[in-house]
């Protein structure tokens, strides 16, 4: 494997929220994120009911296009009162019930399915897949779990997705309140990917 200080890594998704907060959190490594769009990278089949699945059909989607090492990750938002919905799902909620495809509407949809449920809990879910080229035999897998719970009315001009409603009682606030740096250094895709980070390091020895 080549040092991991000097990478250049497709991220396979084309989502700007996402983009950043790799970018954040890996220049710090050395690992510049280049989004697949910007290689003309097609958007991947998610036809998997496990984030694990998914994110490794992303990943070998990108790296097979590219011919480089890439970087996929399957996350989302589970409600364990709601059968861990949306799960899998958590881009397209609302478009899953009939709706359209955007934040407010999965939003909208979420809220009203808890209306008459008293246990919140929920948690955000990543999971991480680093890939070396499409024929990889042994993808590097990361996750990452954030713990808090739903409210009923948004919170914060941070973040996107869940976040306005993703209430953190540690910090008694929404992730949406949270300064973008703490995000980073708190997040899901934080803790998944400080886990990959010590995953590559080992890879390299």
């Amino acid at each position: 494997m080549n040092d991991v200080t000097s990478r250049e890594v497709v991220l396979a998704s084309n989502n700007a929220g996402k983009l950043r907060e790799f970018s954040a959190i890996l220049r710090n490594a050395g690992i510049r994120m280049v989004a697949q769009g910007e290689l003309g990278v097609s958007e991947a089949e998610e036809p998997h009911a496990t984030f694990v699945e998914n994110a490794i059909a992303k990943a070998r989607h990108a790296s097979m296009q590219t011919g480089r090492p890439a970087l996929a990750d399957d996350s989302g938002l589970c409600v364990p009162a709601l059968g861990g919905a949306p799960g899998v799902y958590s881009a397209r909620y609302a478009s899953m019930g009939g709706g359209e495809k955007s934040d407010l509407a999965n939003n909208f949809r979420l809220i009203s399915q808890l209306e008459q449920i008293a246990d919140r809990r929920a948690y955000y879910v990543a999971v991480l897949v680093y890939l070396e080229g499409p024929e990889d035999p042994c993808p590097l897998v990361a996750e990452g779990r954030w713990h808090g719970e739903i409210v009923t009315s948004p919170r914060g001009e941070n973040g996107f997705g869940y976040d306005p409603y993703f209430w953190l009682p540690e910090q008694q606030c929404t992730v949406a309140e949270l300064d973008p740096d703490e995000k980073n250094r708190s997040s899901h895709r934080a803790r998944a990917l400080q886990k990959l980070l010590g995953q590559l390091r080992e890879y390299e020895q």
